[in-house]
C-alpha cells in the first residue's frame, strides 16, 4: 500500500489512503477539502520512494476535515515543598480529524513531458563565446 509523510501544524504524520488522522485544529470548516504538504511518498514497490526534488511537488494528498473536537484534558500541577504553594492548571487542545481520501503519485507521463533536453556539457552551443575560440592556424582579425 502506498503511503506518504505529510506535515500539518509543524508535525509530521504517516498516512495511507482511507486513514483518519487527528491533527491540531485546522482553520477550515467541517467537510472542507485540504491538501497537506507531502514530505515523502513511498509507492507500493513498483516505484522508488520520492524524498525530494521536483517530483515531490507533484505528489498530491487529498484530505477532508471530518470533524472538529477537543483533545484529552491535561492537568498541570505546580508544587513547591515546604512553602504551601500548590497550583493546578489545565487545558484541552483543539483538534481536527482529517480523513485521507487519496494520495496521487507523480505520474511518469507528466514527468517525461515536463523535462526538456538540456545541451550537453561536452560541446558548447553554436554562437556561444566558447565556440569562438581561435585555433593556432587562424590569423588574428584586424582590430585585435
Amino acid at each position: 500500500m502506498a503511503y506518504a509523510i505529510i506535515e500539518m501544524g509543524g508535525k509530521q504524520y504517516r498516512v495511507e489512503k482511507g486513514d483518519s488522522v487527528l491533527v491540531d485544529r485546522v482553520a477550515a470548516d467541517e467537510g472542507a477539502k485540504v491538501s497537506p504538504r507531502a514530505l515523502l511518498y513511498a509507492g507500493d514497490g513498483s516505484r522508488k520512494p520520492v524524498i525530494e526534488g521536483p517530483d515531490l511537488a507533484k505528489v498530491k494528498v487529498e484530505a477532508v476535515v471530518a470533524e472538529h473536537l477537543k483533545g484529552d484534558k491535561i492537568r498541570v500541577f505546580k508544587y513547591r515543598p515546604k512553602k504551601r504553594y500548590r497550583k493546578t492548571q489545565g487545558h484541552r487542545s483543539l483538534m481536527s480529524r482529517l480523513e485521507i481520501r487519496d494520495i496521487k503519485p507523480p505520474s511518469a507521463a507528466k514527468a517525461a513531458a515536463g523535462s526538456e533536453k538540456q545541451p550537453s556539457a561536452g560541446k558548447p552551443a553554436a554562437g556561444s563565446p566558447r565556440s569562438r575560440v581561435k585555433k593556432k592556424d587562424e590569423q588574428p582579425e584586424e582590430g585585435e
